[in-house]
């Protein structure tokens, strides 16, 4: 409903324009780079194989996933799943994707903390993204300000979340370059180019989130202080 405010219009469009200009670089950078061959052949979950070997995570599970970039580590079951397009292809993409991955299972094997914290921050994120909306339409509907700001501070968690994700996901990548290098399975500058390319795109879209959410909880903060303004007035 907020998209006939032309208030929330103006809070919400750089953060819709960077989701979609993310979204685009995904694509474009994803379909390059999954069309160029890395020279060690190996496919996607092969090179996770490797790596799992190499940093001694013998507990970690690979499972295929269906979906297009849909993989993910799972680090309650120990499970690296991974899509066809990246479990089964030699490209410099699924190798790059791949890594990532496996960069949050050895995140959850040393115990790191940003990882740990986003962890524990889910059970209220969903409770609060949906309770949020509920207590700041019902404070909006009522006119009353502090069931309002209930809500906001419930939707806050979200915002919090997104920025939790950033130190994650980042460390991750970084992880997945060094892993990569260190291990030979991606050499020359080419294919080093092309998973820097891959992971500071999908890093992008985390970007991305972290903006929306902060300007969704500014234009809800405007609602919820416009209430008791106007009651003042």
């Amino acid at each position: 409903m907020f998209l006939f405010d032309p208030t929330y219009l103006m809070y919400m469009l750089p953060a819709l324009l960077l989701t979609f200009l993310a979204s685009m670089y995904v694509r474009s950078t994803y379909n390059r780079w999954s069309r160029v061959a890395t020279r060690s052949g190996l496919t996607g979950a092969q090179a996770a194989q490797r790596l799992i070997n190499n940093g001694g995570l013998y507990g970690v599970q690979i499972q295929g996933i269906a979906g297009k970039m849909s993989d993910n580590y799972d680090p309650r079951t120990k499970v690296l799943r991974l899509s066809a397009g990246v479990g089964n292809s030699t490209s410099v993409a699924a190798l790059a994707i791949a890594a990532h991955e496996l960069g949050h299972a050895m995140q959850d094997a040393e115990e790191y903390f940003p990882l740990k914290l986003r962890a524990a921050l889910v059970p209220a994120v969903n409770i609060g993204s949906n309770l949020g909306w509920i207590l700041i339409m019902v404070g909006l509907f009522l006119r009353v300000s502090q069931l309002a700001w209930l809500g906001v501070f419930a939707f806050a968690v979200g915002a919090v979340f997104a920025l939790a994700t950033l130190p994650v996901e980042f460390n991750a990548s970084s992880r997945a370059r060094r892993l990569l290098s260190d291990t030979g399975l991606i050499v020359g500058e080419d294919e080093q180019r092309g998973v820097n390319q891959v992971l500071t795109a999908a890093a992008l879209t985390y970007v991305a989130a972290l903006v929306t959410a902060v300007m969704q909880l500014f234009y809800f903060s405007g609602l919820a202080g416009g209430i008791g303004g106007r009651r003042r007035g």
